[in-house]
């Protein structure tokens, strides 16, 4: 039997979902319309795969996706949405996301989808692996000029967005803080800013750090 837990903050939308999965026969299928609600519940019952909206008003689809895994970390976590979340991606993968899912797809998509991680496999839609690349170019506002970050500098960006010091970005991606300054240091002078407050608003501006961490 493949447990599933549907959080989604749209009661329609989950009630829906949990609906079209329950007529699978090896489905046993659970709904939540509160994000707040899964914190305490999942230290007493565990899934084997985690259905996620990825944006709610109390926990957010990357804040509970953290959540889950601490706690268990054999889970598969989808994100299940109907926004776009190409500029949430990196993230979401350093996070442990299983895989995304659009809200339009079909009953089959989502069916085999979730077998799918069950099996492990990781799941991404196709229109969404074609816009990706994992070292992306951009266009700086200003200038029209291109920009480069390395996935390691989009990284520490997202950290210094959450709130991070150089110490505890250091001890979080298991580096020295040197290298963090150092990366720093290239991205300030990439993107033509002095402070930490406008690298986080030129990285927002520029889609590399999700608008759900601002």
């Amino acid at each position: 039997m493949i447990t599933i837990l549907v959080v989604d903050d749209h009661s329609l939308v989950g009630e829906g979902t949990k609906t079209l999965l329950d007529s699978e026969p090896d489905f046993s299928v659970d709904f939540l319309g509160s994000s707040v609600e899964i914190v305490d519940l999942i230290k007493e019952k565990k899934y084997n795969v985690y259905l996620l909206d990825l944006h709610m008003p109390e926990l957010s689809g990357i804040e509970l996706t953290k959540k889950i895994l601490c706690v268990h970390d054999k889970a598969k976590v989808l994100i299940y949405t109907g926004h776009d979340i190409s500029s949430h991606f990196n993230y979401l993968i350093e996070v442990g996301a299983s895989g995304f899912l659009s809200k339009t797809s079909s009953k089959q998509q989502l069916i085999r989808t979730i077998r799918g991680v069950v099996d492990n496999q990781a799941v991404i839609p196709l229109e969404l692996l074609h816009q990706l690349r994992r070292t992306e170019i951009k266009p700086c506002l200003e200038t029209g000029k291109k920009i480069k970050l390395t996935q390691k500098e989009e990284q520490i960006l997202v950290k210094v967005a959450k709130g991070l010091t150089n110490e505890q970005i250091a001890k979080d991606l298991f580096t020295s803080c040197r290298t963090v300054e150092r990366h720093l240091s290239g991205t300030f002078k990439k993107l033509n800013v002095s402070s930490r407050s406008e690298v986080i608003e030129k990285g927002r501006q520029l889609g590399v750090i999700p608008e759900i961490l601002i």
